[in-house]
C-alpha cells in the first residue's frame, strides 16, 4: 500500500516523513494516537470477527454459511448476519446473493434464523436491524416477461427470460426460524416509462423524479439484474430508508412511515409521497434532468444518513467506487441534501436534486491517472463520533481511518483468505484481491460492551507482531474516560458517573421512542417508566455515549 500512501500524502499536501512504523504486511500496519477507540466488525468466509485497533481478536462467531453479505453488532451484544444459501433452491443468482438471515448471541449461539430464498425471491447484500427488534431485508424478486412488458419495458431490453424487482420487507422474528412480514416496499410499484403509451405507467419521465424509468440502463447491457441494489440503511430519526443502486449509480431515500398499502402507491406517510422516492442523488440523467457530465456517483456502496450527535449529522456519506470511470479511482463523498425541514427534500433549481457539490471528498484532488485507492466493487465508509472516517477498500481487504484533516491514523490489511478462511502469515505478500464487503467500527462505550470483560486474544494473522501498536496505544498515555450508570438494574433512580462534561441526556425505549430528556442532571428518576430495557444517550462535547439500563 506504499503507492497509496504516497498518493494520499501528495494530494492532501501532508508532510509526514515517517509514516510506516512497522514492517507488517497483514493486520495493523500503522496506527497513531488519534485513532478512534473502538472495535471493528467484519464478516469473512464463515466467521464474524471483532478486532481492536491492534488487530487483536476480541470476539468471534461461526456460521454454517458464507457471507450474504452484511453483519451488525446489536446494542444487546447479538450479531445479525446475512448468509449465502447454496442449495440450488433459487435460480436468482448474481454477485452478493444470500438467502438466510441469522441472529447469534454474544456467546455464539444461533438464536434465530430466517430463510428468504425460493425460485421467485432471494435476500441479497444487506439486512438492517430495526430499533424495535424487527429486521429489514433486501431481496430480489422475479418479474416475468409478460409483467415486465406490461410495466412498459422495451422488449429489446429483455435479454433474459425475467427481470428482477427490488423488494424491502420488514420481518418480526418469531420462534427459532419463523418471522412475520409486517411491512413491504416494492420498486415495481414505482416505475415509469415513455416507451409504450398503452401501459398504465406511461408518463413524462422528467416530471416524475419519484419514480424509476424502467428503460434506463445507464450504459449497461440488458440483464435480469438491472438495478443491483447493494445496501439498505435505516435512519431512525426520520424513519427513512436509504437504498443504493450500483447499476443506476444512484442513492434513493424512501419513506418508512407508510403502511404497506401506502408504500405501494404515491400518497400517504408523514412525507406524503407514499413509496415514491423522497430524494435521489448521483445520476440525474436517470430521470432526464442532466447528462453524463452531471453524474456524481459510480457504482457506490453503503450511503447512509449520518445520525445526530456526531460530526456531519444529517448529511449523507458514501463510498463512491468509481466503477466505469476513467481514470480508475475511488473516493469518499459527504453531501448535504437540500431540505425545507428535516426529512423533506427539495429539488435543485426545479431540475436535478442537489447538491451540485460535495461537502467533503477524499481524496480532495481528482487524480489524472489510475490510483491504488480504487475498489470497483464492495467497500464502505463510516463517519465516526470523534470526526474520523473508517474506510473499507473492499476488493483488497484493506481498511484505513482518516482524521478530520485527511491524515491516515490507522491501517489494517485483512489477514484472512476469504476463499477458505485460513490465516495468512505475517510477512507474506498480501493478495491483489481479498474481498471484504464492509467494515463497521463500534466505540468502546457502545452498549453491547456493557458488563462485558474485554480480554483480547491473538491477532488474526499467523506470527503477529504488534509491539509497536501496544506501545503507541498504551493505556497510560491517555486519561481514561470513565462512564458508569448505577444502580443497574434499578427500580427508581439511576446515577451517571463520568469525568466528561455532559450537554444532554436522552432515554429511549426498545422501540426507539424517546421517553426522557434533560440537560445535565446526573441523577434521573425512572420510577414513572414501565419495567423494561432502556437505552441512555449521554451527549458530550465530542461524542455520544450509549448505555443500557434495566428498569425493574
Amino acid at each position: 500500500m506504499n503507492m497509496l500512501r504516497k498518493l494520499l500524502l501528495l494530494i492532501t499536501v501532508i508532510i509526514f516523513n515517517c509514516k510506516l512504523n512497522s514492517q507488517n504486511t497483514f493486520g495493523t500496519t500503522f496506527v497513531n494516537e488519534n485513532v478512534y477507540d473502538g472495535y471493528t466488525l467484519v464478516s469473512i468466509h464463515k466467521k464474524v470477527f471483532l478486532i481492536n485497533n491492534c488487530g487483536e481478536l476480541v470476539k468471534e462467531w461461526t456460521s454454517n454459511y458464507l457471507p450474504g453479505n452484511a453483519v451488525y453488532l446489536l446494542p444487546n451484544g447479538n450479531i445479525l448476519r446475512a448468509g449465502r444459501v447454496d442449495d440450488n433452491t433459487s435460480t436468482i443468482n448474481f454477485g452478493g446473493v444470500g438467502g438466510v438471515v441469522e441472529l447469534f448471541d454474544w456467546s455464539g449461539n444461533l438464536i434465530w434464523y430466517y430463510r428468504y430464498h425460493t425460485n421467485n425471491f432471494r435476500q441479497h447484500h444487506d439486512v438492517y436491524p430495526m430499533p424495535n427488534g424487527n429486521v429489514l431485508i433486501l431481496a430480489a424478486t422475479r418479474i416475468n416477461t409478460t409483467d415486465a412488458i406490461e410495466a412498459g419495458r422495451n422488449p429489446s431490453n429483455l435479454s433474459n427470460i425475467d427481470l428482477y424487482n427490488e423488494r424491502i420487507i420488514e420481518v418480526e422474528p418469531s420462534g427459532f426460524n419463523q418471522g412475520n412480514i409486517v411491512w413491504e416496499w416494492n420498486l415495481y410499484d414505482h416505475l415509469i416509462q415513455d416507451f409504450d403509451a398503452t401501459k398504465g405507467n406511461f408518463g413524462i419521465v422528467a416530471d416524475n423524479p419519484g419514480k424509476l424509468d424502467i428503460n434506463f440502463l445507464n450504459g449497461h447491457s440488458p440483464a435480469s439484474n438491472w438495478i443491483h441494489a447493494n445496501s439498505i440503511q435505516y435512519n431512525e430519526e426520520r424513519d427513512q430508508i436509504v437504498i443504493s443502486s450500483r447499476k443506476m449509480s444512484e442513492l434513493w431515500i424512501i419513506d418508512h412511515t407508510t403502511t404497506t398499502n401506502e408504500a405501494a402507491g404515491n400518497t400517504g406517510g408523514i412525507y406524503g409521497k407514499g413509496g415514491d422516492f423522497l430524494y435521489r442523488w448521483g445520476n440525474p440523467q436517470a430521470y432526464r434532468q442532466g447528462n453524463e457530465s452531471n453524474r456524481k456517483l459510480f457504482g457506490q456502496h453503503m450511503p447512509y444518513i449520518i445520525p445526530s450527535g456526531i460530526p456531519n449529522a444529517g448529511k449523507i456519506i458514501t463510498f463512491n467506487n468509481g466503477f466505469g470511470r476513467t481514470p480508475n479511482y475511488s473516493q469518499i463523498d459527504i453531501i448535504t441534501p437540500p431540505t425545507s425541514a428535516p426529512g423533506f427534500y427539495t429539488s435543485y433549481s426545479n431540475s436535478a436534486y442537489g447538491p451540485n457539490n460535495t461537502d467533503l471528498t477524499f481524496p480532495e484532488i481528482v487524480p489524472t491517472e489510475n490510483t491504488e485507492f480504487y475498489s470497483n466493487i464492495l467497500s464502505s465508509a463510516q463517519q465516526l463520533p470523534n470526526g474520523n472516517i473508517l474506510v473499507c477498500q473492499g476488493r483488497q481487504g484493506y481498511f484505513f481511518e482518516i482524521d478530520s484533516n485527511n491524515n491516515i491514523v490507522w491501517e489494517y490489511v485483512l489477514p484472512i483468505d476469504v476463499g477458505n478462511g485460513s490465516s495468512f502469515n505475517q510477512g507474506d505478500t498480501a493478495p491483489e484481491a481479498n474481498f471484504c464487503f464492509r467494515a463497521i467500527k463500534y466505540g468502546e462505550n457502545y452498549p453491547a460492551f456493557d458488563n462485558i470483560e474485554i480480554d483480547p486474544g491473538e491477532p488474526l494473522e499467523n506470527n503477529p507482531n504488534i509491539d509497536f501498536c501496544s506501545e503507541i496505544l498504551s493505556d497510560n498515555r491517555f486519561e481514561e474516560i470513565r462512564v458508569s450508570v448505577y444502580p443497574n438494574p434499578t427500580s427508581n433512580f439511576i446515577n451517571i458517573k463520568t469525568n466528561l462534561d455532559i450537554n444532554k441526556i436522552e432515554i429511549y425505549n426498545i422501540f426507539g421512542s424517546r421517553v426522557h430528556t434533560n440537560n445535565n442532571s446526573k441523577k434521573i428518576n425512572l420510577s414513572n417508566l414501565e419495567s423494561n430495557v432502556y437505552f441512555i444517550k449521554i451527549h458530550t462535547n465530542n461524542s455520544v455515549i450509549s448505555k443500557k439500563v434495566i428498569k425493574q
